[in-house]
């Protein structure tokens, strides 16, 4: 989309920036050195992050195809963001699923193992991949168009199983015999969930799982401490009608996450793909990771979705922020001129016209036995090195940015 700067909104970009006051610990430079690494696991700081990077395509195998050399621009583009933030821990969403980590592979060996316009290059040791619900045929006639077969009739809206899937990176070790996943929950085993019966057929009700990509509890070692990284994709709350099919289910991924960080009671409905039932336990560490798909204020989410989680009693919210973000909602207007959201939040940069804006999507959320020693969005403002990485519509990376956040584990 072009956008046009008018007189009027440009005075709002001026007016807005000059006025931007960020108290102390909210707003983190765009370019924040590396965590630093002691070798002492209780002072060892690790940075976190979450980029739903695009990295999905129109057809199984071009994935494959484009990182099989190291020259797709794309690809170069999204490693070279990820080597100037250097995340020791890192959840990519939109990276199409390939068996045996196939396009993983190839993504770490011809792209974030090359330095890209002289970053240092990054790499990690380990990393976990799983099938995703995307693009998996149910048989059933889900959108009610009559027809069968189509994307929006999979487990998840997708073209082919695996589009849209997701990727942990990891400079740890991760405990694959641990790892939970939990890709074939289905939706009518929460209770008290908000699946419209009134629009789904009682065939549809019976097999239509929650997750529209999966949520994995992913164990990394960080020396003799585990740190769990619960990952996940929700749906957009979008694309559906006055039923709100895609808004209740996205309510109710979060609130998965919700249930299982509380552990105990709340969680005991919980089973995963391997039969064990229950969430967390006491005192485990955990960061909630992704691309939810639901901003606090703005937006189409169903009321207090992304809340179940901001307003955890075991989570806590390091609030990312970038002046990019408060520049890009200035001068891009539309929608977000009557957004009720701090744009210093946002994480994604949307269609401004008519809807739904910049908002805030992505998310890093640590538990409350994690110290939290900063956070940031990397989104520089216009002539800030990267910004060429962020850039607008047709964006040369992805339109969400990479959110992190730098942690210490207590004792």
């Amino acid at each position: 989309m072009t956008r046009i700067l008018t007189p009027l909104l440009a005075a709002l970009a001026a007016a807005a920036l000059s006025a931007v006051v960020v108290p102390p610990g909210q707003a983190a430079p765009q370019q924040a050195p590396p965590a630093a690494h002691t070798g002492n696991v209780q002072q060892e700081t690790i940075r976190m992050a979450t980029y739903n990077a695009s990295l999905n395509r129109g057809a199984e195998g071009e994935l494959l195809a484009d990182l099989a050399t190291p020259d797709n621009q794309q690809a170069r583009n999204i490693a070279e963001v990820i080597q100037r933030n250097n995340p020791d821990i890192l959840l990519l969403n939109e990276f199409d699923y390939a068996e045996g980590n196939a396009a993983v592979d190839l993504f770490r060996q011809n792209y974030l193992q090359v330095s890209q316009n002289a970053q240092a290059p990054v790499e990690y040791s380990y990393a976990y991949a799983a099938p995703s619900n995307t693009g998996i045929d149910t048989g059933v006639d889900l959108n009610n168009d009559g027809v069968l077969g189509t994307g929006d009739d999979a487990f998840g809206f997708g073209l082919f199983p695996g589009q849209y899937g997701m990727v942990v990176l990891s400079k740890y070790p991760i405990d694959t015999a641990n790892v939970r996943t939990f890709q074939n929950f289905l939706w009518k085993d929460m209770p008290g969930n908000l699946m419209p019966t009134d629009y789904y057929s009682a065939q549809a009700q019976e097999l239509l799982r929650l997750s529209s990509k999966s949520h994995w509890d992913v164990p990394v070692q960080v020396g003799n401490k585990t740190v769990h990284v619960l990952a996940s994709h929700p749906t957009p709350p979008s694309f559906d009608g006055p039923e709100d099919r895609n808004g209740k289910r996205n309510y109710d991924e979060i609130r998965f996450w919700a249930d299982y960080a509380a552990g105990g009671p709340r969680a005991s409905y919980i089973y995963d793909d391997g039969g064990a039932q229950g969430g967390l336990k006491p005192g485990s560490r955990f960061v909630v990771m992704g691309d939810q798909n639901s901003d606090p204020r703005d937006g189409d989410s169903y009321p207090g979705a992304i809340d179940q989680l901001l307003d955890h009693p075991r989570i806590q919210d390091p609030r990312p922020a970038s002046q990019g973000a408060v520049e890009a909602a200035a001068l891009q207007g539309g929608a977000n001129i009557s957004h009720l959201g701090d744009p210093r939040f946002d994480t994604a940069d949307f269609n401004d016209d008519p809807a739904p804006g910049n908002l805030r999507a992505d998310y890093v959320l640590p538990s409350k036995n994690l110290l939290v020693r900063g956070a940031g969005v990397f989104w520089p403002k216009r002539g800030e090195a990267g910004s060429e990485l962020t850039g607008e519509f047709p964006f040369p990376t992805s339109d969400h940015r990479l959110v992190w956040a730098d942690v210490q584990l207590r004792g």
